[in-house]
């Protein structure tokens, strides 16, 4: 009796090691670009999970959509495994990352067209680089400088840790200086929504975000922001350290995210695939 107590004991306990290892969470942290992380990386990370489920792993996710920039140096400090950028790693932020010992590395996830959004009721139906830069710069403030209609324009921008801020100021504004009226917004969401409920305003979104009620896109130089043609089209990546392996599960998830799987949700957020 007392021998087949200890057998019960041990195959209890066995039970319990191999039903704790098989539910076991891991963790995969990702932070970056507001871009990616407020819409398109969670909706992957969901799908992952769901997929990961099945075969008895759980998958939790730290995702903090705080910029491009942050998602750089969290790549060089370590403290995610994934970054997330809307841009390319600046010259001085790669030299910093060798200077740590991290070769960084950019992958493309998808493919993304800064949009120029206005207001519903603006009469414009188009618009030229040349306008965008003399509206942003700060050159024109007035709505009569290039339309019919009159007012102030409120131009809404990303604010400086955006890869958005930076490519839109190199493609679109000739690498000029934003105006000192525009407005800085933390989020795509949130220059949106400025610009749903000012006649006024403008702004500009990721491709995630044209289909926000109250506003109306408007083509550049004649192209819509999902054509090849369009001139404020960048890639989105993912970061890495080149120089570390990532984690098993890491390294799934990124190959997950570039899958025909991976790439229906990239477009099912209105972005374009890169495969």
């Amino acid at each position: 009796m007392k021998t087949q107590t200890i057998l019960r004991t041990l195959t209890a306990a066995a039970a319990f090691a191999f039903a704790t290892q098989a539910f076991a969470t891991e963790t995969i942290v990702i932070k970056g670009s507001d871009t990616l992380g407020a819409k398109m990386v969670p909706q992957i990370a969901e799908a992952f999970k769901a997929a990961k489920a099945k075969d008895g792993v759980d998958v939790a996710f730290e995702i903090a959509a705080e910029g491009s920039s942050t998602g750089v140096a969290s790549v060089i400090d370590g403290t995610a495994e994934i970054g997330m950028s809307s841009r390319d790693p600046k010259a001085k932020e790669i030299a910093k990352a060798k200077t740590n010992g991290i070769d960084m590395q950019t992958i493309t996830v998808a493919k993304d067209g800064i949009a120029i959004i206005v207001n519903e009721s603006n009469p414009l139906e188009a618009i030229s680089l040349e306008e965008i830069e003399l509206i942003f710069s700060g050159d024109v403030t007035d709505w009569s400088g290039i339309t019919a209609q009159t007012g102030g324009i409120s131009a809404y921008t990303r604010n400086t840790s955006s890869g958005t801020y930076a490519v839109f100021q190199k493609l679109g504004m000739s690498s000029r200086d934003y105006g000192s009226d525009t407005q800085k917004m933390a989020g795509n969401e949130q220059i949106a929504s400025e610009v749903a409920k000012n006649p006024n305003g403008i702004g500009y979104v990721g491709l995630a975000y044209i289909n926000t009620p109250g506003v109306k896109v408007l083509p550049v130089n004649g192209a819509a922001p999902d054509t090849a043609e369009y001139p404020l089209a960048r890639p989105l990546y993912y970061l890495v350290n080149n120089g570390k392996a990532l984690t098993p599960l890491a390294d799934e998830f990124i190959k997950f995210s570039l899958s025909a799987e991976g790439q229906e949700i990239v477009k099912r957020v209105h972005f374009l695939p890169v495969k």
